[in-house]
């Protein structure tokens, strides 16, 4: 597979910087959106006041740990627009969360925040491999969704075609993705996965397929996910982070050349890694909880946000800018189970260990009495389908439970189940877990 090296030239400055330099620009920054949140957000100005701070107080990056974090009860209580920095009037758009467990969390950009969206988005996706005058496949959702509008700004300022095909009819994403030939797409990993099964029964093989770069975010997802996404559809997977409440996608993006975990684009988001338990900052390298402070946002700053994400910060290796590891769990999706933590990706790993199973798995929890029960659910690959007899099934579902109770510690049924078996995604995120335990009073 042909990895497209950056050009000389074709890296802006930032990408190339020295730390200090780097630094110094991040401080400068800093104080700004400090000060404009201070000045301009009452709900700011009185937490940074009850916590006894103001941003004249910033004297070096360190001192941000002086300061507040900022969670999703804050944006939830402020709801819709309490956390604007700006009048609504020079508010351009507004995105929003899905508010599955509550009200939606509000995302508002003014025309110069959209504008370094579209940029942060643009240098995403050529860190991805994409250049001017490559056709963009996008199958994030449109509309509040960040997904599909921040990819498809993004895509034009780099200079793209872009078909803005959003989620949904499997068919005829495969359909336009043979009729227009398109270089890149764009789309959550376990979308991908439903687009590649459809090539599949086409008998379409990957060799044939017009992909080469796959940007993939939206929901964790590890290495065994990685190697089936590029086996079945013949690409590189790049791993773009973002969120809607720091932006949107393309807040970090991994390099083509190395693929060793997304940079951040530190010249507009600082990160800090936090023990979730104590909120003390860690060193780089150790792993915790991902915190951002937004160092440009004019319409909704973020100062200290919790992401809940798990990873840590890693050395820049193809950047300047550091980079973040892979995303091993989030402590808001951690599972509890007969008192033992367990994170759903932990389970995916040991699935995608067995070449034989898909990518597609759905993880059932209920409760007897006061004894929790886990379900695994998987699926095996097309090709082993009504393959492999009946010990040949147990075997493989014995040797999953045993690895999942070695690596996880927890006990678990598992059920190897024909391909197609689990319901398919067709316009975002998996429902990898179904929790059907009653709810502690």
């Amino acid at each position: 597979m042909t990895v497209k090296q950056p050009m000389p030239g074709e890296l802006e400055p930032i990408e190339t910087a020295s730390r200090d330099e780097i630094s110094a620009l991040q401080l400068e920054r800093m104080k700004w959106s400090l000060k404009h949140a201070y000045d301009n957000v009452a709900h700011y100005r009185k937490k940074f006041d009850d916590h006894g701070v103001h941003p004249d107080d910033l004297k070096t990056l360190a001192d941000l740990g002086k300061f507040p974090f900022t969670t999703k009860s804050d944006l939830r209580d402020t709801y819709p627009f309490g956390m604007f920095a700006v009048p609504r009037s020079q508010v351009a758009r507004v995105h929003a969360s899905s508010g599955t467990t509550g009200k939606p969390i509000v995302a508002g950009y003014t025309r110069k925040d959209i504008d370094t969206w579209a940029h942060l988005m643009a240098r995403s996706i050529r860190a991805a491999g994409g250049r001017a005058g490559d056709t963009c496949h996008i199958s994030y959702g449109y509309g509040l969704f960040t997904g599909g509008l921040g990819a498809h700004y993004g895509a034009e300022r780099l200079g793209c075609m872009v078909v803005p095909m959003s989620g949904g009819q499997t068919e005829k994403q495969v359909q336009l993705i043979q009729d227009f030939r398109p270089e890149i797409i764009m789309v959550t990993p376990s979308y991908s996965l439903v687009i590649a099964e459809e090539f599949e029964r086409l008998g379409v093989k990957p060799e044939d397929i017009s992909l080469k770069i796959a940007l993939l975010g939206a929901e964790p997802w590890g290495h065994g996910m990685r190697d089936e996404i590029e086996r079945k559809l013949g690409i590189d997977a790049i791993n773009i982070y973002g969120l809607t409440e720091v932006m949107g996608p393309g807040v970090a993006s991994e390099c083509i050349e190395s693929k060793d975990g997304p940079v951040i684009w530190e010249d507009h988001f600082y990160p800090e890694i936090i023990d979730p338990e104590t909120g003390q900052v860690v060193p780089d390298g150790e792993e915790g909880e991902l915190v951002f402070t937004s160092l440009s946002k004019e319409a909704a700053p973020v100062i200290r946000y919790r992401t809940r994400d798990l990873t840590r910060l890693l050395p820049p290796t193809s950047r300047s800018l550091r980079r973040m590891d892979r995303i091993t769990g989030r402590t808001d999706d951690m599972l509890i189970v007969r008192g033992v933590n367990v994170f759903p990706s932990v389970i995916e790993e040991q699935i995608l260990r067995d070449k034989r199973l898909a990518g597609t798995y759905q993880i059932r929890l209920t409760r007897e009495g006061h004894l929790d029960s886990v379900e695994v659910l998987c699926e095996l690959q097309r090709e082993f389908s009504n393959r492999l007899s009946p010990l040949e099934l147990q075997a493989i579902s014995a040797e999953l439970q045993h690895r999942i109770k070695t690596i996880a510690g927890i006990s678990t049924g598992v059920s190897v189940m024909a391909h197609e078996s689990i319901a398919r995604t067709l316009t975002g995120k998996a429902r990898r877990v179904v929790d059907e335990r009653p709810k502690q009073q």
